[in-house]
């Protein structure tokens, strides 16, 4: 079930992007006078196509990886004189911009738009009270304790864990102070507490910022009973099974499911012996952890899970917006995406964050299906990401892409003058270049995370 979820999702997910990037394109080309002969969601084989009263052909192509408007262009092939003046070439500067920045625009707009939905449907977001802060830690040095609420991280507003974390994200690979507030458990006065960051998780490869810092949220208490397994597991493979109660890890005893996965955590390919309860008899059993990650981030993996429990209703908060609020939320929530994405690739590029976070087709797909797995909101929650991701990464100035020919138009403005074919050859020479060497790239940290 959850491969079909991850085909319907990905399909629809690209389909829905695809289409919507490329109708900005088609949109603003029709109003600027410019003949469209093609629009194609997909490339190769045409399994549907249709024509409008314009002549405009209409495809859904075989491979769901992209699409493209073609326009009437004299640099493509022979123009008859009666169209050049709805040639994409003949166009004025200012024209040519518009149509070029309409997919980008396209996308964010779309972000928008899924954002207001999701605020208006609102939300149930988890208080964000800390449940422990390890000894010594960051959290620790600053003051912070258990109990506490956070309410603001470097002055912005936090309603969840969330958003707590998509704050500390900004924050990856960076020396300097950061800003938590909070508040105390029952109290009305908040503090703020400035955290020493240096360097902070600098090439991390898979960055965890909360746990970090030596915070661990509040959750309710879980029994360490054993609900599932994985089937290819090292718990499944030690002859654990579903109803076994833990009762020790290595002779320390575990009354919570918490302190089974910390000390698991801890022994990245280690051996330990649990100590189990089972039909009123206790079993001693050894068991050989797998290893999840790489180097830094290698963590101990049991392949066990238990049951969820309810959470109090006073840990619980709804968060809603009317329909003139949720506009506003869609645009700073676009913004705040847009202004990260942007800043993540900056520190890919200085070596403050690990490439190794840069994901390709198969983990969008994993995340897409996924999401649509667990619901709409989560879903259009996924699209609006992704969305955001597809513009910004548009109109990055690398020829071949969006903002490549928006440079390229830009420099014309400026200088009067087009650059030379032979300068505009080189540039998309190293444009591809540099999309094939990241696409690769991202194609394998996907298989590294397999």
């Amino acid at each position: 079930m959850s491969a079909l979820y991850m085909i319907i999702g990905t399909l629809v997910a690209l389909g829905v992007l695809v289409t919507f990037h490329e109708f900005g394109h088609f949109w603003v080309a029709r109003r600027c006078g410019v003949k469209v002969l093609r629009f194609s969601v997909g490339f190769g084989l045409p399994l549907l196509r249709w024509h409008d009263r314009h002549g405009t052909e209409f495809v859904v192509a075989a491979i769901p990886l992209g699409g493209y408007v073609k326009m009437l262009d004299e640099r493509e092939g022979e123009v008859p004189p009666d169209q050049l003046d709805q040639s994409f070439n003949r166009k004025s500067v200012r024209q040519r911009i518009a149509i070029v920045a309409a997919g980008p625009v396209a996308n964010f707009l779309l972000a928008i738009l899924f954002f207001w939905v999701l605020a208006m449907l609102g939300s149930q977001q988890v208080r964000p009270v800390i449940g422990a802060v390890e000894a010594d830690s960051i959290a620790a040095v600053a003051g912070l304790a258990a109990g506490q609420e956070v309410i603001a991280v470097d002055g912005e507003p936090i309603n969840g864990w969330a958003a707590v974390n998509l704050q500390l994200i900004r924050r990856l690979g960076e020396t300097g102070s950061l800003q938590v507030t909070v508040r105390e458990e029952g109290g009305t006065v908040d503090s703020i507490h400035v955290l020493k960051l240096d360097k902070w998780l600098k090439g991390a490869d898979e960055p965890d910022p909360i746990r970090s810092l030596g915070i661990r949220p509040w959750r309710p208490a879980l029994p360490p009973v054993l609900a599932e397994l994985d089937p290819k597991g090292p718990a499944q493979a030690a002859g654990l099974k579903a109803g076994d109660r833990l009762l020790a890890l290595d002779g320390q005893v575990v009354s919570e499911w918490q302190q089974v996965v910390d000390k698991v955590r801890s022994r990245a390919g280690g051996r330990v012996t649990l100590s189990v309860e089972r039909d009123g008899a206790t079993l001693e059993l050894p068991v050989n952890l797998a290893t999840r990650g790489e180097g830094k981030a290698a963590s101990g993996y049991l392949g066990a899970g238990v049951k969820a429990v309810e959470w109090p209703p006073s840990m619980l908060r709804e968060v809603r917006y009317g329909p003139l609020a949720a506009v506003g939320e869609g645009l700073s929530r676009t913004w705040n995406m847009s202004v990260l994405t942007l800043d993540s690739l900056k520190k890919m590029l200085f070596g403050e964050l690990s490439v190794k976070n840069l994901s390709g087709p198969i983990t969008i797909a994993k995340v897409a299906g996924a999401s649509a797995q667990s619901g709409v909101g989560d879903f259009l929650n996924f699209l609006a990401y992704l969305s955001i991701s597809l513009g910004v990464l548009n109109l990055l100035p690398i020829p071949v892409l969006d903002g490549g020919h928006l440079l390229f138009y830009l420099i014309e403005w400026a200088r009067g003058r087009p650059l030379s074919d032979r300068v505009q050859g080189w540039g998309i020479q190293i444009g591809i270049s540099l999309v094939v060497g990241v696409m690769l790239l991202a194609l394998i940290n996907d298989l590294g995370r397999l």
